[in-house]
């Protein structure tokens, strides 16, 4: 019984950071805000009872995401300083926002979600937060 156990709360584990692995993705892609709202709502609700291997997932998403919000934030203080939205400039910084930042965000996502797919931890590389898993 002992071993059921600890295999049921493994795949619990599991199922939870291919969950939240897939709504950064859906929050950086398809449906940016709400991807976010289920990130939040999911670390606040289940980082402090979730198995290790969930609880890694979801602080990498959970932190993740805010980089991706401050990076953006960032991208549109510099448009805006640079001379609005009416410029050239706006293009520039854009396309550098979306070509760097967006897409590394995306393609560690993608890593983290096949690391979770395989049940195994995983660290975003330079923003990521240590794991006990």
């Amino acid at each position: 019984m002992n071993a059921a156990n600890t295999a049921n709360t493994a795949s619990q584990g599991q199922e939870l950071a291919v969950i939240a692995e897939a709504l950064y993705l859906i929050n950086l892609m398809i449906v940016p805000g709400v991807g976010f709202l289920g990130i939040a709502w999911l670390w606040f609700t289940k980082r402090k009872t979730a198995p290790a291997l969930a609880r890694c997932h979801l602080d990498q998403v959970f932190f993740a995401s805010l980089w991706a919000g401050l990076l953006l934030i960032v991208a549109n203080a510099a448009i805006i300083f640079l001379g609005g939205y009416d410029t050239p400039y706006t293009w520039v910084v854009a396309i550098l926002y979306f070509t760097t930042c967006h897409t590394t965000l995306i393609f560690f996502g993608a890593l983290g979600l096949s690391r979770a797919l395989s049940g195994k931890p995983y660290r975003f590389p330079l923003i990521g937060r240590p794991c006990d898993a």
